[in-house]
Order: C-alpha cells, then sequence, then structure tokens
C-alpha cells in the first residue's frame, strides 16, 4: 500500500490553522473534507499534474474543489501559519540549518531613522568623438 499524502501527524499541525466550514442556508451537496482536499492539492503540486486531470481515484474531489481550497486557504493566510508553525516547532528542537542561509535585502525593511541616500547630482552628458567622421577625415587625406 502506498504512503499516504497527509500523514496523521501533518494533518493533526494543519488542521486547527484551517479556516472553519462556511454555512450552507440552502443546503446543498455535502462539502468534501478539509483532508481529501489537501491530499489532492499535495497530489497536484508533487505530481506537476494539471488540476483538471486529478484521478478521481484519489477520492480526493474535482481539481476544481481542490483548487479553489488551495485559493480560500491561501487567501485565509493557513500557509503562512503553517510555516511559522513548523519553523517554530523545528527551531525548538535545534533542528534548523542556519550554515546555508542567506538574507535578501530586498526582503528587509529599512529601520526608522534610517538615513536617505544622497542625492545624485547631475552630470552633463558630453557628446564623444565620432569615430566614423574621423576614419572618413582620414580616409579622404589619403586620397
Amino acid at each position: 500500500m502506498a504512503k499516504p499524502l497527509v500523514s496523521d501527524a501533518l494533518w493533526a499541525v494543519i488542521k486547527p490553522l484551517l479556516p472553519p466550514e462556511p454555512p450552507k442556508p440552502k443546503g446543498g451537496r455535502p462539502r468534501l473534507s478539509d483532508r481529501a482536499a489537501l491530499t489532492g492539492i499535495l497530489f497536484v503540486l508533487r505530481s506537476d499534474t494539471l488540476w483538471e486531470l486529478l484521478p478521481q481515484e484519489t477520492g480526493c474531489g474535482s481539481g476544481t474543489t481542490c483548487w479553489r481550497r488551495l485559493r480560500n486557504w491561501q487567501q485565509a493566510g493557513v500557509w503562512h501559519k503553517l510555516q511559522q508553525v513548523l519553523l517554530n516547532r523545528q527551531g525548538r528542537r535545534n533542528a534548523i540549518d542556519f550554515s546555508r542561509a542567506a538574507l535578501v535585502s530586498a526582503a528587509v525593511a529599512a529601520k526608522m531613522g534610517a538615513r536617505r541616500p544622497a542625492r545624485t547630482r547631475l552630470t552633463v552628458a558630453k557628446q564623444a568623438r565620432s569615430v566614423t567622421s574621423s576614419r572618413m577625415r582620414t580616409a579622404s587625406r589619403l586620397l
């Protein structure tokens, strides 16, 4: 039997971060479980397949349902919260290897009161000598 894409340990971490099911005042079809939707999302992302080609045999619902759930969870900030929870867990275990970490200055805001860079003085552009005209003068002298 194949290893499940969403283990019980992973599901225990993710489940509290998910938004509650929206109310259905008019009833309707039963909603696909969040765990099945997450399995479908992981299947599509790991197999690099199209959402429309998600196999029904996986029991993950349709690709459109999984895509909508992914979009809704992204808007609710689930993935950012999950990253924070997992990083905190790894940090408490001292399991993060910072030897290959890099800090990108574009992602770090300047502190309040940081000096602004000096204004660049305007310079007047100088016309460069034309190589073509000097060659033409030289050629005309030789003729």
